[in-house]
């Protein structure tokens, strides 16, 4: 079964914190609501490369749901990706749902203990490594070289 790699929008792609010269500020209206973002188009190439490395495929696991795609992947590099349904409250309950079984790295900036213990007490759920990213820095080489370490020592980038 390919991996997954599941992707937060913020405070992974878009950080909290003062943006560094290689992001660009972008204006989203989505509905009535208008949202600043700040990302760096080298994201989406490190993001791509990693699941090219790996054989890994991307999804939104993301507030954002359906508006990634619209608003974040085009800005990125990024083709359409899968999207993950989040219901209400934790994130964890619809990743869980959403995997079935297939081994996933998932960056985030609100993982935490409770959500490595639900996955890892939730039938269904395969092998995992949870990526916490600090919000106010967002995603870094070293999150994707994690990711990549892991999949490629488990075995899970291997071919067919």
């Amino acid at each position: 079964m390919r991996p997954l790699l599941l992707v937060d929008v913020d405070g992974v792609l878009n950080p909290f914190g003062r943006p560094t010269p290689d992001f660009r500020r972008y204006e989203c209206k989505i509905g009535d609501q208008v949202y600043t973002v700040h990302l760096n188009w080298r994201h989406g190439a490190r993001l791509l490369e990693l699941a090219l490395q790996t054989r890994a495929q991307l999804v939104w696991a993301t507030t954002w749901e359906e508006h990634a795609n619209e608003w974040i992947a085009p800005r990125l590099g990024l083709p359409e990706l899968p999207v993950i349904p989040l219901a209400p409250g934790p994130k964890s309950p619809s990743v869980a749902d959403y995997v079935r079984g297939r081994p996933f790295v998932w960056f985030d900036d609100q993982v935490w203990e409770a959500d490595e213990e639900y996955l890892r007490d939730h039938q269904g759920v395969g092998e995992f490594l949870l990526v916490p990213v600090d919000p106010w820095r967002g995603l870094t080489r070293r999150h994707l070289a994690m990711a990549a370490e892991w999949l490629t020592l488990s075995g899970f980038s291997q071919g067919p």
